[in-house]
């Protein structure tokens, strides 16, 4: 494919609850192997802008187009296109009753129509992927919480989406399983995995984020390279966000400092 051609093309969306505008016309490219970081307050609209993007809660107004083709088109098999954009949950979203490399194969089985036993192996290449190989056949209640959202990445990993949206998938963790998660994440950014993720982890965003997008009621309110906005955000609002972030969980956890010198 063009290499000039965003994989994700986010244009003029907008969805409102009722009276409540949400999202107001927010508009982004995602390029091939790029990583886009959205932050921003509590309720400015990041996880409706992720639910918008795959079509779990179509916008109002505005358009998402995959790889050129517009996701709200009449005859374009949504359900198709969903399965080409990777999703991670906030609280994992694990089936309780199957093992991990159940919840693993059954979009490969269930969606892209693999044989039970390919879809088992696709299953545990991406269990592999994520380290949890070891704990294919544990079931989720049995895993911490970090592994199970690795298990969920692995799920999206195991569709071979075109993008892989993360909605704060750290956020439900305790601290000290948040660094394998991160892990996990940082090496596939690495490995040139498209990725928009809600995040308020800004050491994993200084390490590998092409572009960050500020969002504060419904609106883009910033948007540049980490660098810009560590060196100095242009918007007061969006400093005064960074320096409680900062206060909250320190500069950069510790498990992030040396990614750039590898």
């Amino acid at each position: 494919m063009n290499k000039m051609e965003p994989v994700l093309r986010v244009r003029d969306v907008w969805k409102s609850y009722g009276d409540l505008e949400v999202l107001k016309g927010i508009s982004f490219d995602v390029m091939e192997s790029e990583v886009k970081v959205v932050f921003g307050p509590s309720g400015s609209g990041k996880s409706t802008l992720l639910r918008c993007i795959n079509y779990l809660d179509p916008p109002d107004r505005g358009d998402v187009f995959l790889r050129g083709v517009r996701l709200g088109e009449k005859d374009t098999d949504i359900n198709e296109m969903r399965a080409r954009i990777g999703m991670v949950f906030q609280h994992f979203n694990l089936f309780a009753h199957l093992r991990a490399i159940d919840n693993v194969a059954i979009g490969p089985e269930k969606v892209l129509g693999l044989s039970k036993e390919d879809a088992r192996q696709r299953a545990m290449a991406a269990l592999e992927h994520v380290k949890m190989a070891d704990w294919a056949d544990h079931y989720p209640a049995q895993l911490s919480g970090g592994q199970q959202q690795r298990v969920g990445i692995a799920r999206a990993l195991a569709m071979e989406p075109d993008v892989i949206l993360f909605d704060e998938p750290t956020s439900a963790l305790d601290p000290e399983l948040i660094g394998e998660v991160l892990q996990v994440m940082l090496d596939l950014a690495k490995e040139g995995t498209t990725m928009v993720v809600v995040t308020h982890e800004m050491g994993f965003a200084r390490a590998v984020a092409n572009e960050m997008i500020f969002i504060d009621g419904g609106v883009v309110v910033e948007r540049g390279t980490p660098e810009h906005f560590f060196r100095g955000a242009d918007s007061e609002r969006v400093r005064q966000f960074l320096h409680k972030l900062e206060e909250l969980y320190g500069k950069e956890r510790e498990e992030l400092r040396d990614v750039d010198g590898e």
